[in-house]
């Protein structure tokens, strides 16, 4: 059972950062820590600390750092005031699941923040230091598990790029000549999708719903990135989105615009949203959809495409039906584009177990966390 349950203001120093967003200069020595989940770099310090670090707005997210850095002005650094009595990394994880807490605590209209006493006056269990540690040393493996198999995941993708450069070469300036041709030329459609008014939850397994943005955004298909559609509307089996289907973000911000994801399988139920593209292509086409993908998720080629964004300013960039058919796509011999498919098939399939052995580690980082902190560790 829980005892000794602490309020978090009597047991730590809360400063905030001083800076702007816009101060950090990417080639800085130190790490600039804003409310972004990644830290930017800056090249002067104004901490050096042990800490933990919650943004103050946005999406509220948690990190721990030891050593110099500097931070905007709405993010919150918080020091133990004695080491003696609470191990820092132990109020890491705590604060890592109390952070939900702290999301349904914020307040305001389009960005929404958290106030000081949301932190002084959280209550965390304060075991023996000894416990502390050792909570923390259990939890800090599992999550180094997590950790090693994300980045083996992204190892992977970095697998598939290569390929596509080794196989293919650099799409814009095409050093092997592949044929351009014009992308209207290769398509039987480009379909949009329909976004009514939906609930603020996913769809459960039995429900349609409409996918967010989000679901392509990382190039990657995500189902679980929907919202439900309310049952006094009526779906539209048309825009159900299948296994296979080519998905492409025709608005955006200016950096994730035009992001490109391949369906490799998908729960039912799914609809597109209208800010979402399908590509369809033409039967008998000398093309293959994992090689699009390929060829869209290229950073340069995917530079070249987002420049076909158009928008006024204060506004998402837009990318128009009829400038994206008009623009110049290069085209292996199929063959060589069906070998690249296989290529990355084997890669997905390992892709797969990785994800499976995460969902598993995800889930027992998770329970670990509430039995830790219900003293049932």
């Amino acid at each position: 059972m829980v005892s000794n349950m602490r309020k978090l203001g009597e047991l730590v120093r809360i400063r905030t950062g001083k800076l702007d967003a816009n101060a950090n200069d990417p080639l800085g020595e130190f790490p600039f820590f804003t409310c972004a989940r990644e830290p930017l770099r800056i090249f002067t310090y104004s901490y050096d600390c042990e800490c933990i670090l919650i943004a103050g707005n946005g999406d509220l997210n948690v990190k721990y750092y030891n050593g110099k850095f500097d931070a905007y002005q709405r993010t919150y650094i918080i020091e133990s005031v004695d080491h003696n009595e609470m191990d820092v990394r132990y109020l890491f994880h705590f604060m890592s699941l109390y952070v939900e807490k702290l999301r349904g605590m914020s307040i305001g209209g389009v960005v929404k923040y958290i106030k000081l006493e949301n932190l002084t006056e959280a209550k965390l269990p304060l075991p023996a230091l000894s416990e502390q540690k050792r909570i923390a040393a259990i939890l800090d493996k599992v999550d180094s598990m997590r950790a090693k198999r994300k980045e083996a995941m992204a190892q992977l993708d970095t697998l598939v790029h290569a390929f596509f450069v080794e196989m293919f070469g650099d799409p814009v300036t095409n050093p092997k000549s592949w044929q351009r041709v014009s992308f209207e030329s290769l398509l039987e459609n480009i379909d949009s999708g329909w976004s009514p008014i939906c609930l603020d939850r996913p769809a459960s397994e039995n429900e349609w719903g409409v996918l967010k943005l989000g679901a392509v955004t990382q190039c990657t298909y995500l189902q679980d990135q929907n919202k439900a559609l309310p049952t006094d509307i009526e779906p539209d089996p048309d825009l159900e989105v299948k296994p296979g289907d080519l998905l492409f973000s025709r608005k955006n911000t200016y950096d994730l615009v035009a992001a490109c994801a391949l369906v490799h399988e998908t729960r039912s139920r799914l609809m597109l949203p209208d800010l979402i593209f399908r590509f369809r292509f033409r039967k008998g086409a000398s093309i293959n959809s994992c090689y699009i993908h390929q060829l869209f998720c290229n950073p340069a080629k995917r530079q070249q495409i987002q420049k076909l964004a158009t928008g006024t300013a204060g506004s998402m960039p837009n990318i128009s039906k009829g400038r994206l058919l008009k623009a110049e796509i290069e085209v292996p011999p199929i063959l060589l584009q069906n070998a690249f498919e296989q290529k990355v098939k084997l890669i997905e399939q390992q892709k797969k177990l990785y994800q499976q052995s995460l969902l598993q580690l995800e889930c027992l980082f998770a329970c670990l966390q509430h039995r830790a902190f219900r003293g049932e560790l």
